[in-house]
């Protein structure tokens, strides 16, 4: 069989994408004990891949490989054929790409980079010039195809996407130094000391022939921890190879931890924080087909998202409804999250809390305390399918994975 038919059917595309999704998301605690972390929901009608999903077909990527190890049934189920997002397409379109058997034996991924080298066939498939990889589990609107353009116009072989923090946050991060044309000439994994606030945001674009290449002698480097960020971009740098940071300027948030996870939750009832950029950019998802939400008479709400199929018929201020959750009289939430088809039962107050999917509160219960600056209290975390009975006091800060029943 010739060259030109080695992959039958299967047509040559200029970029793909790769999208890592096999994430624990450990710092989430109960909210992914059952989940992947990009399935976690998000806003009321989310979940967060939406955004890596809807950022690739509005960028003109449109062919993008899932790859899934941890909890991935949910997510899986989720995706599907990729048709909330118009990935269904026969050629391209999205691919989940979990561990699987191989002719040696079964191996998990070992890290990021690991996942992509397992991977590879699926890649060349294609016969890309350009991958570009994402992670599956931050909140942005971004259009990859300019950063692409950049890339070209460059003549890099990777480059990276970067955003300013602050300097007390940036030991969390890749930090990268860069020269004033934008080339990078030092990149460190999560320096004790930064030299710079200019972090990797985990979105890069590469030349296929270079990254196969590291991806190659990084899989057979005992050593390695196989990650993009500890190995991967600094051996390239140290090879020589023409890396480029490409600033970005509009809302991006790792919603690694819970408190995140809450601000950025809360930051969509300020319109203006998310959509300043790229307003005209539509998230896409997997719609739930419930009825319009209802707000009875002696509900209210105020500064909220309100999602389909919910009923209020107590008090709702600053916070994230999500759909089928029922909110009954007397009852009082502000400042929290309340996950799909949960039950807030009356005269129970939940504040500055996240209650996850299928929660029931039992009445003239009282679930964390108010926000304020003067308090050290953290967020009250419900977990999913717990039951908490009537007459129930949950300490603010506390993590709840367990019913209680008196």
């Amino acid at each position: 069989m010739g060259q030109e038919a080695k992959f039958l059917f299967i047509k040559k595309k200029e970029y793909i994408a790769m999208v890592l999704a096999g994430g624990q998301g450990s710092r989430l605690y109960s909210l992914t004990s059952k989940i992947a972390k990009p399935a976690v929901p998000f806003g009321g009608k989310y979940r967060l891949i939406d955004y890596t999903l809807s950022n690739c077909v509005n960028s003109g990527i449109d062919t993008v490989g899932v790859l899934t190890q941890y909890q991935p049934l949910l997510l899986n189920e989720y995706i599907g054929n990729g048709q909330p997002w118009d990935l269904d397409r026969l050629e391209g379109g999205v691919t989940i790409l979990p561990p699987y058997q191989h002719n040696v034996g079964a191996d998990w991924y070992k890290g990021s980079a690991n996942a992509v080298y397992q991977n590879m066939h699926y890649v060349e498939r294609y016969e890309p010039d350009y991958v570009v990889v994402l992670g599956a589990d931050h909140i942005y609107k971004m259009d990859y195809s300019l950063m692409i353009d950049f890339h070209k116009e460059k003549g890099a072989d990777c480059t990276i996407s970067a955003i300013d923090v602050p300097l007390e946050e940036a030991s969390r991060f890749g930090i990268m130094n860069i020269n004033p044309d934008g080339s990078i000439y030092e990149f460190e994994e999560k320096p004790k000391v930064p030299k710079s606030t200019k972090a990797s945001m985990g979105i890069y674009v590469f030349n296929w022939d270079k990254l196969r290449k590291f991806l190659i002698r990084d899989n057979e480097d005992p050593e390695s921890s196989k990650d993009f960020g500890k190995n991967i971009l600094p051996t390239m740098l140290h090879a020589g190879e023409k890396m480029f940071a490409y600033t970005f300027k509009g809302y991006w948030r790792d919603v690694g931890t819970i408190e995140s996870l809450w601000e950025a939750n809360m930051d969509l009832l300020d319109e203006e924080d998310v959509d300043s950029h790229l307003p005209e950019w539509k998230i896409y998802s997997r719609t739930t087909g419930k009825p319009p939400h209802y707000i009875g008479h002696t509900g209210s709400m105020k500064n909220s998202i309100i999602s389909e199929g919910c009923e209020v018929y107590g008090t709702v201020e600053h916070s994230v409804i999500f759909p089928g959750v029922k909110i009954y009289e007397g009852a009082y939430v502000k400042d929290s999250i309340i996950m799909e088809n949960s039950i807030i039962n009356s005269n129970t107050s939940v504040d500055y809390s996240i209650i996850d999917e299928d929660v029931i509160i039992g009445c003239n219960s009282t679930i964390g305390e108010e926000k304020s600056p003067d308090s050290s209290a953290g967020i009250t975390v419900i977990a999913k399918d717990v039951n908490i009975a009537d007459g129930i006091t949950v300490s603010p800060g506390a993590m709840i994975d367990g019913d209680i029943l008196n």
